[in-house]
């Protein structure tokens, strides 16, 4: 299973994508444009709780898959040979740009979402595939 991989490369390509998300859905940095996109007040004290209720359950759930889509992307970048992060990240850019970018676009046109809040999801998942390729390109 984890033939020509390196497990701890794929955790810390995991831990990566939750540190950029993070980063990215934070009051620095998208935190307030994404909840207007979302439809949801950002000054509403209540739904701002009720958010935070259950997000630790969300958090490790997204760490599962975090945890999936690096090792995915791990086996690809094994079974291509690469090793250096700027390779990783092109495969990394190559996975996010054949799968996730129609997905979530198409998500967007058929939801009737707000296309700055596909712009916002998507650029998470593009930050998260290059950091995952990068550090999987060296160390995976």
């Amino acid at each position: 299973m984890f033939y020509n991989v390196d497990p701890w490369a794929i955790v810390g390509a995991a831990v990566a994508s939750m540190i950029i998300g993070f980063i990215w859905y934070s009051p620095m940095l998208f935190a307030k444009s994404w909840m207007i996109a979302m439809g949801y007040d950002p000054d509403d004290k209540s739904k701002l709780e009720e958010l935070r209720k259950g997000a630790g359950r969300m958090y490790a759930i997204a760490f599962v898959l975090s945890l999936i889509g690096a090792f995915v992307l791990a086996k690809i970048i094994s079974g291509l040979t690469i090793a250096t992060p700027l390779y990783g990240m092109k495969v990394g850019l190559a996975v996010w740009a054949g799968f996730v970018l129609p997905v979530q676009w198409t998500d967007q046109m058929f939801g009737r979402r707000p296309f700055k809040l596909f712009l916002i999801n998507t650029g998470y998942q593009l930050a998260c595939y290059l950091a995952m390729g990068a550090i999987l390109g060296r160390w995976g």
